[in-house]
């Protein structure tokens, strides 16, 4: 990274998996597919694959366009916390914002984040996750609402968290309907996850139509009262979703419905709707949209995806993440391929006369990390 080159604020990333990631898993981490690639191909075979070998092997000691089996194995010579570490530090992130939602057994937690880069890592506390964990504890049906807020409360009154997300796109779908259920349903639909999940080591999943809502408008609420932007997986993720019901114009009339509560709602990912969750940035005050995971994804054309967001997002409401997820090489290209796509927008918009040379720094410092830090007062660095 150059001195002259915006930090980067990378307002939402999950953790690294934890040991070792063998040659199998680190291929499984780079496509959002649960199923084997092609015969006679694997997932090196993509845009994402193609960016691992031109921009994370040099990092590792290789030369640009390392071979997959060489950069194979020389990721299991290093180990892959030595690789781990390389290739945080090589990204140059200022803080990492974490949703630690998924299991600490499988991921590093948000303290051995910033451990491993060497960073300040903070929490974004995932809705439904805190639900599970009031649901495992037992109690009265009745009494989960009051448990809920409470355990949130309690989650949130840490000074490392910055932030809240849910993740009702997976579990539900983002198209419904847009206002917090009454308490009697929410009593009723409580008893009954509670009794499906009586005598498992955990609670079940939350996919309940009605907790979901509750869940999701309490987190809202709160989130207004402690300037704890509210984040929504929208767009491009794994099978377990239906992409349609994905599409963020389908929060629409939830926008609506918090706008005066003064809850700021950050549309994450959005691919390939990134133009309606730009739409939604523009058009809503409260509403702010996420460059992250798919600028990954589409690799060699992360110019011109970030072009087709900023064609109408307010550039002030724009934000860089990585989602990187389970494997270091995520952090690094997202950082690499962010700056890259960034500043050569910039130098096409100076080139033809549309932005001077101060505009195109001024926009890089807002998406790199200005935004973030007036979007997250709690960032605290």
């Amino acid at each position: 990274m150059r001195t002259d080159e915006p930090e980067l604020v990378d307002h939402h990333c999950h953790g690294i998996r934890r040991g070792e990631i063998d040659a199998r898993a680190v291929g499984s981490l780079l496509t959002e597919s649960d199923s084997s690639p092609p015969p006679g191909t694997s997932f090196f075979d993509s845009q994402l694959g193609f960016a691992v070998r031109r921009w994370c092997a040099p990092v590792l000691g290789l030369p640009e366009r390392a071979g997959e089996a060489e950069y194979l194995e020389r990721r299991r010579e290093l180990g892959s916390a030595e690789a781990g570490r390389a290739l945080l530090a090589a990204a140059g992130l200022a803080v990492l914002c974490v949703d630690d939602g998924f299991p600490a057994a499988e991921l590093l937690t948000v303290a051995e984040m910033a451990d491993l880069s060497g960073r300040p890592a903070r929490r974004v506390v995932r809705l439904e996750a805190v639900a599970e964990a009031v649901a495992a504890s037992g109690g009265p049906a009745a009494g989960f609402a009051e448990a809920f807020a409470r355990r949130l409360a309690h989650e949130c009154s840490s000074p490392e968290v910055v932030g809240l997300k849910s993740v009702i796109g997976y579990r539900l779908g983002l198209d419904f309907e847009a206002c917090p259920p009454e308490l009697s349903a929410v009593v009723t639909a409580a008893g009954e996850w509670l009794r499906a999940s009586a005598g498992k080591a955990g609670a079940a999943p939350l996919r309940s139509e009605v907790l979901l809502r509750h869940v999701l408008y309490t987190g809202a609420r709160h989130g207004a009262e402690n300037a704890l932007p509210l984040q929504f997986h929208t767009g491009l993720g794994d099978t377990s979703l239906h992409l349609r019901r994905v599409d963020p114009l389908h929060l629409t009339a939830f926008l609506r419905q918090v706008q005066q509560q003064g809850t700021q709602v950050v549309l994450l990912h959005g691919y390939p709707y990134h133009r309606h969750a730009a739409y939604l940035a523009h058009v809503f005050p409260h509403a702010w949209v996420d460059v992250g995971l798919s600028l990954n994804y589409v690799g060699a054309s992360a110019q011109r995806v970030l072009s087709e967001v900023l064609e109408l997002a307010p550039f002030g409401k724009v934000l860089f993440s990585t989602d990187a997820y389970g494997l270091p090489e995520l952090y690094h290209l997202g950082a690499v391929l962010f700056r890259r796509a960034m500043a050569g927008l910039g130098e096409e918009a100076v080139r033809a006369g549309d932005w001077s040379a101060g505009d195109a720094e001024r926009v890089a410092h807002l998406v790199a990390g200005g935004n973030a830090r007036r979007l997250y007062p709690r960032l605290g660095c």
